[in-house]
């Protein structure tokens, strides 16, 4: 079974005290790499939120959003900072002067200056606030795999089609690999009488020694065995139960790529060179399907 890197998951938990709001969305990265958006307040809970959603999504890039929105007083705490309010009326009186500025310092300016009240997180009540926080988590987590699961049967079925595509190709270069050396002899035999103008004094051994070396360049029979063994391969780690694995799929279209382009280099072939472009067009299709892959 594969996964898809792309995906997006929602939950919402409402208690007696707060409503909780957490949205993840994700896409392909190499590594689990996780973003988390929240109010400065709960950023006790960062560390927490990650290795909950890491528990169930193994590689992405994620942007995680967690709303908090408290119903009761239980967990406010408004504080004033009286230092940095004296701050600001002392500046704020030397500016009015210096310059000859109107005005009045007064009530609503003064606590409208950033830091003056400050929201801070009751310390009694983290335990409560983060227990409230990591279920919908581990909720939004478990909907976006959902997700991820049901977008990677989309992939594996397009990476099965392929597969499928690239056996026919390969199936047909296979067919008409034994036919090359044998239509090299020919027209060198023929190129041969050609410049002696008398086929009798073009030597059969000669030809037959020239054939033979062609054959052994050109011969892709080990390219084709296993570019044949790669689509096994492939489908066996999609048909796999365990933990997704887009990395050895990865690996795997690496070494699809190079024997199609070895395949291309020793075939002298122009029909086969045609197919072995199409099979490297349908490599690179999975690559990029591959890319989004857990």
């Amino acid at each position: 079974m594969i996964k898809s890197m792309t995906g997006f998951g929602r939950a919402e938990l409402t208690d007696e005290k707060r409503t909780v709001v957490v949205e993840i969305r994700s896409v392909n990265h190499r590594y689990c790499d996780i973003n988390v958006k929240m109010a400065r307040r709960y950023a006790f809970a960062e560390e927490k939120i990650k290795a909950t959603i890491k528990e169930v999504i193994k590689r992405g890039k994620l942007d995680v959003s967690v709303v908090v929105e408290s119903l009761t007083e239980s967990d406010v705490n408004i504080k004033l900072n009286e230092l940095v309010a004296k701050q600001y009326v002392e500046n704020l009186k030397i500016l009015k002067e210096n310059f000859g500025l109107s005005g009045e310092l007064n009530l609503d300016l003064i606590a409208q200056q950033p830091d003056v009240m400050k929201i801070v997180p009751d310390v009694e009540n983290q335990d409560e606030v983060l227990e409230a926080i990591l279920e919908p988590v581990r909720l939004a987590a478990i909907n976006l795999d959902e997700m991820r699961v049901a977008e990677g049967k989309k992939l594996e079925k397009d990476l099965l089609e392929r597969g499928e595509v690239i056996k026919g190709f390969v199936a047909e270069i296979s067919e008409r690999a034994p036919s090359v050396p044998k239509e090299y002899a020919e027209r060198l035999k023929q190129r041969i009488a050609t410049l002696l103008e008398d086929s009798t004094l073009a030597s059969e051994e000669r030809i037959a020694v020239e054939a033979a070396i062609f054959a052994d360049k050109c011969n892709i029979d080990e390219e084709i065995t296993r570019l044949n063994s790669h689509m096994e391969q492939m489908k066996k780690i999609i048909d796999e139960n365990g933990e997704p694995d887009g990395k050895r799929l990865d690996f795997l279209v690496q070494e699809m790529n190079r024997e199609a382009n070895t395949i291309g280099s020793k075939a002298n072939d122009l029909s086969i060179t045609e197919r072995m472009l199409k099979i490297k067009a349908e490599v690179e299709k999975i690559r990029e399907q591959v890319q989004n892959i857990e």
